[in-house]
């Protein structure tokens, strides 16, 4: 059957599709909600785990100073093709622990391999030992994370590939310092994208100093379980003698791997 003809001059007929200013206050008021209840969420879970009052605030620094590019990777996301799974990371069996066991009353030999998942905590004056691993193993990676107040020489590793990370604000852009939390912030989005990144770390003194015991070994315990989780890597070179004996036990704690 045919349509009826219209009446010159008459108005169409109504349409069920909404104005399309109804439709995008809809759409952004649903993504609005989604946002909100997924960030309460995430404090609720966080808090319901026991956290206290300043592990909640680096958990929710970290989230904060990576929002702008959290938002990006999700517009991107939106907009291209799904990708991949990573199914080598996935699927890839967990290195087995490496227990040392020092000769003779000497110190422990250092490991010349790092898979992912793995933490280290080099025990030294001056980053050395530390630094021969991190050569030793950023091949393995596609990118590197250092975070230090002078950030050493990579050779064989292209800018592309590096991320420096300056807590004390120094050769940064805008200057200013940075919090533990805000440390873990720029530490989300390397870690996290495909492959993960070998993450080194000889200012923890820097931080001890300027924020306390207490916030930085909640970075520490958070840049552990961030690194299992994303099948990443970290080398964390620390001079002993800043701390007392029962201080550098609660820092040694959360690694897997100490020497």
């Amino acid at each position: 059957m045919s349509e009826p003809e219209r009446t010159p001059g008459a108005s169409p007929p109504p349409s069920d599709e909404p104005p399309e200013d109804e439709e995008y206050a809809r759409t952004y008021a649903a993504g609005y909600e989604e946002g909100v209840r997924s960030g309460l969420k995430e404090v609720l879970q966080h808090a319901s785990r026991g956290h206290t009052a300043q592990e909640l605030r680096i958990l929710i620094e970290s989230r904060l100073a990576r929002l702008d590019e959290e938002v990006e990777l999700k517009r991107r996301s939106l907009l291209g093709p799904p990708r991949r799974p990573a199914w080598n990371s996935l699927l890839r069996a967990p290195q087995p622990a490496r227990v040392w066991v020092p000769t003779f009353g000497g110190p422990a030999p250092a490991p010349t391999h790092l898979g992912p998942g793995r933490s280290l905590l080099v025990r030294e004056e001056r980053p050395a030992r530390a630094l021969e691993i991190l050569r030793a193993n950023v091949q393995e990676f596609p990118r590197a994370v250092l975070v230090s107040l002078r950030p050493p020489e990579l050779p064989g590793v292209s800018k592309e590939r590096r991320i420096d990370i300056v807590p004390n604000g120094a050769d940064v852009a805008g200057g200013g310092r940075l919090s533990p939390g805000e440390i873990g912030g720029h530490l989300r989005e390397p870690t996290e994208s495909p492959g993960g990144a070998i993450v080194y770390l000889d200012a923890l003194e820097y931080l001890v100093g300027e924020y306390g015991l207490d916030l930085t070994l909640k970075f520490a315990q958070w840049a552990v379980a961030q690194i299992e989780q994303t099948s990443s890597a970290l080398i964390v070179s620390f001079d002993r003698r800043s701390l007392d004996p029962r201080e550098m036990s609660r820092l040694e704690r959360p690694f897997q791997t100490v020497v």
